[in-house]
């Protein structure tokens, strides 16, 4: 295993970049990318995308991903399964992520 696959994953998404009509990425994404999330309103991090099945997203595809944050003890308590996230390059939007999994229970939101 290498770098961010060494522990195991914070969460399990479904990813869908959006289109070139849409804003989003004019090519595809191969697994391990790592754009910025606004896991909250006000706090951008980084994660690794790993790609269920397949190695390439093409913009407008979705699909189920693990999801390695660098700092998820930053954002405690910010997580639930339905939550949209929106991953960007720097101020634009490319995509968005669904959780569908918490595997760290430091980003599971307690009702």
């Amino acid at each position: 295993m290498s770098g961010y696959q060494s522990r195991e994953p914070d969460i399990e998404a479904e990813v869908r970049l959006l289109t070139k009509e849409e804003g989003g990425r004019h090519t595809p994404a191969k697994t391990g990318y790592r754009p910025a999330h606004l896991v909250i309103d006000d706090y951008l991090t980084t994660a690794a995308q790993h790609y269920l099945g397949q190695e390439w997203l093409h913009p407008g595809e979705s699909c189920l991903a693990h999801l390695w944050f660098i700092t998820p003890e930053v954002y405690p308590n910010s997580l639930w399964v339905g939550k949209e996230i929106q991953f960007q390059e720097g101020a634009r939007v490319i995509g968005f992520a669904k959780v569908t999994k918490i595997f760290n229970n430091v980003l599971l939101k307690h009702s």
